[in-house]
């Protein structure tokens, strides 16, 4: 009997490690064979050729082997998991500096650019500003509308502010007025702005890419209808949709350089939004994991299918009050994380005001309190709900930013009242540092306030360094120096609480010229990076994210998003000298093509950012 057990347990032993082998190497096999293909497209993506006249909805497929990267094979893998250990505990609450006295234009819409300059301009309205023409350039005749005189204006309503220097340059707006207008990135680092007032209603602006003293590119009367206050957004294949904008309930697709709009989708969703107060421009726009558009209007949301222009799902109504302009709250698409294979979208709504709220203050001014609650809902669940919670002071007109280590910093805006000239009061000088991994009561963070009122358009961006920069504010209808509020073009630079001195020997710092810059979808990069005090580093104390710098305008960042991807290896090659290999974004649907900046985290401090670029 005894024997007969023995010949059992040895029989099961091997059966064991017989069946384990096989796992493996199927296992191994499947996994090798993803990171050398795309993600299979959306069964209603296959045919985008057709309907898209620019570029495919998806990328090309990869190059050849022969082509890529010389880097040696990836581990087939993710490396067993290490103990993970929590982020710094940094007391600091942030630390602000003056870094310009004069921006020269008052930063009602912003862009940080690839080649380190920030596109900043106001409005032609004016005919004002704080910076002049450069001297031989003529001044640009207008009929003024009060007198109808002819006239000249010979001042800037746009600059490039070099944020290396510190230094501007003013740049002439000659053709339709771009205020309250749209904007982005274009994969190749062209900047395309649209829509304004007025004349500028149908226009679209072009400048660069990548070069030294760019100028505006103009075109006049090119979009289909005017689009003053509407959103734009890119799509997985690198074409901008143009969403709403006051009285045109539709969208459109911008048109290729020096070619016209056609065609306009009539959207009702964006009329059954409207109230007495509209409510429903600069509606939130964020593309979702799954290649569709969350869109977000007064206080509904819908998804849309960009491709069939059917609407995909309709999400529970958002209680408590309005959400865009002119109660102006705040919106954000949450981190993305890549290691999961099936990334969730996560969206946050906060602040803005009840419907009623502009109205009131323009027939009897009377401020009423900014909303204080901030809701999450996750777009991609099949049944969500939103979760609310409440900030720690109500705030509208404000800016919600996305931050490298994957916090979101809430900052600018106004504890009563609305958008719009003269409509709010009492502003909100203190950042709010939210943590979304946190549990509820435990997210929000007060950090030291500014002691400059940033109220209706101002604006604000994260920059290569981690570092935020911060200017605008004019509630007026042309530049006032002396006011309660008055028109502001000083430039602050806030650093958060990451950027405390005491912990920069914990700082990675990315060697550029050892990094890859150019990605491809899907395949494995590295990149290199220092540390002064980098002792018991191990993989699961780094992150790499990806930032898309938005357009920012009227408290929402247009095309924010910030992708944290997966990691594969970490390879010490000296003391203080590490290679981190790691998957770029496996499609253009999670990751749309152009220009982001890369981090690298440690233990929640973020490096100094390096442009990449994704096709």
């Amino acid at each position: 009997m005894i024997n007969h057990l023995k010949v059992l347990f040895i029989c099961s032993i091997l059966f064991l490690a017989v069946a384990e082998a096989r796992i493996k190497r199927k296992h191994k096999h499947n996994i090798h064979v993803h990171h050398l293909r795309h993600e299979p497209l959306l069964p209603e993506y296959q045919d985008q050729k057709s309907l898209f006249a620019l570029d495919p909805f998806y990328s090309e497929s990869p190059p050849p082997p022969s082509e890529l990267p010389s880097f040696s094979e990836p581990p087939p893998f993710p490396l067993p998991a290490e103990e993970t250990k929590a982020p710094f505990l940094v007391n600091s609450l942030g630390d602000w500096e003056l870094i310009s006295e004069n921006a020269g234009v008052s930063a009602m819409h912003i862009n940080l650019l690839p080649t380190n300059k920030i596109i900043v301009f106001d409005a032609k309205v004016y005919r004002t500003s704080r910076i002049r023409l450069p001297e031989g350039e003529p001044c640009v005749p207008y009929r003024d509308a009060g007198s109808t005189e002819d006239k000249f204006d010979c001042f800037a309503h746009a600059v490039e502010y070099d944020i290396e220097t510190n230094q501007v340059r003013a740049i002439q707006v000659t053709q339709g007025d771009p205020w309250c207008s749209s904007g982005g990135v274009r994969s190749d680092g062209t900047f395309v702005s649209t829509g304004g007032f007025d004349t500028g209603g149908k226009s679209i602006r072009y400048m660069g890419p990548n070069c030294d003293g760019c100028e505006w590119r103009e075109y006049d009367n090119v979009l289909a209808t005017d689009r003053w206050y509407s959103t734009q957004q890119m799509l997985p294949n690198g074409d901008f949709i143009l969403i709403g904008g006051r009285k045109s309930y539709s969208y459109e697709f911008v048109p290729a350089e020096g070619q016209r709009s056609e065609k306009t989708f009539y959207f009702p969703f964006l009329t059954e939004t409207s109230d007495i107060d509209e409510n429903n421009l600069y509606p939130f726009v964020h593309l979702s994991t799954d290649g569709n558009l969350f869109i977000f209007s007064n206080n509904r949301s819908i998804l849309l299918n960009p491709i069939s222009h059917k609407i995909v799902r309709t999400y529970p109504v958002l209680p408590g009050g309005s959400r865009n302009y002119p109660a102006s709250g705040m919106s954000a698409l949450l981190p993305i994380n890549l290691d999961d294979p099936n990334p969730k979208a996560e969206v946050m709504v906060c602040g803005g005001n009840v419907p009623d709220a502009f109205h009131i203050v323009e027939t009897t001014r009377v401020f009423l309190p900014a909303l204080q609650d901030c809701n999450r809902l996750v777009i991609t669940e099949e049944f969500p709900e939103w979760e609310s919670e409440l900030m720690p002071s109500g705030r509208t007109m404000g800016d919600l930013l996305v931050l490298p280590n994957g916090e979101l910093l809430m900052i600018n805006g106004a504890t009563r009242g609305t958008s719009a000239w003269w409509d709010a009061d009492m502003p909100n000088y203190t950042p709010v540092l939210y943590k979304p991994e946190e549990p509820r009561g435990l997210r929000f963070t007060v950090l030291k306030p500014s002691t400059i009122a940033r109220m209706y358009h101002s604006t604000s961006t994260v920059l290569p360094s981690g570092k935020i920069w911060v200017s605008g504010s004019n509630t007026h209808n042309t530049y006032k120096d002396v006011d309660l509020f008055p028109t502001e073009t000083r430039v602050e630079a806030f650093s958060p609480p990451y950027l405390d001195p005491n912990f920069d020997m914990f700082r990675p710092q990315i060697l550029e010229d050892a990094s890859q810059k150019e990605l491809t979808y899907g395949f494995v990069f590295e990149v290199s990076f220092s540390m002064e005090d980098g002792a018991g580093l191990t993989q699961n104390d780094i992150k790499v994210s990806m930032y898309s710098p938005p357009f920012t305008t009227h408290g929402f960042s247009m095309g924010q998003r910030l992708l944290f991807l997966k990691i594969y290896e970490l390879i010490t090659e000296t003391e203080g000298s590490y290679r981190v290999r790691v998957e770029a974004p496996p499609s253009n649907v999670v990751a749309p093509p152009g220009y982001y900046l890369l981090f690298v985290v440690h233990r929640g401090l973020p490096g100094k950012a390096i442009w990449v670029n994704i096709q």
